[in-house]
């Protein structure tokens, strides 16, 4: 079991050694739609990449039809293994509409050995979401 000061600290110390493994600027919240955001998850059992779509009822349906229009050419051409849930609920007891792929592996972020894997999943999975989102934005957005 890890104290939460030694906790804080390995999150802090995985987050900065994927930045500099992986120096680059991700989209994540700078999608310039509101609501819209990017977002990678790595906790004690599960690492993640999201697209989480989060505004108002109005903009996440909006948004939504719009995903599940372009999800053929998502899963057929960038992330064949992306889950689609319309309603997804975050441990705050917020519901969302989230797209995400998670690491099928087993991993934790207190435990080193995973630490690799987890950003080379982060790194290809983010960029493949990333130039999905670049390719349809103008879609997504009208």
């Amino acid at each position: 079991m890890f104290s939460k000061e030694e906790s804080r600290r390995l999150k802090q110390e995985f987050w900065t050694s994927f930045g500099k493994s992986f120096p680059r600027k991700w989209i994540l919240y700078n999608t310039k739609l509101k609501g819209f955001s990017f977002k990678f998850h790595f906790d004690n059992k599960t690492a993640l990449v999201a697209l989480d779509v989060e505004d108002d009822l109005e903009h996440r349906i909006k948004y939504w039809e719009k995903l599940l229009a372009l999800q053929p050419i998502l899963k057929d051409e960038f992330l064949p293994e992306a889950i689609y849930e319309e309603e997804y609920i975050l441990e705050n007891y917020k519901e969302i509409s989230r797209i995400y792929v998670p690491l099928e592996q087993k991993v934790s972020i207190h435990n080193k050995d995973s630490w690799r894997d987890v950003m080379t999943f982060f790194n290809e999975k983010m960029n493949l979401f990333e130039a999905f989102f670049e390719e349809y934005k103008d879609i997504i957005e009208g």
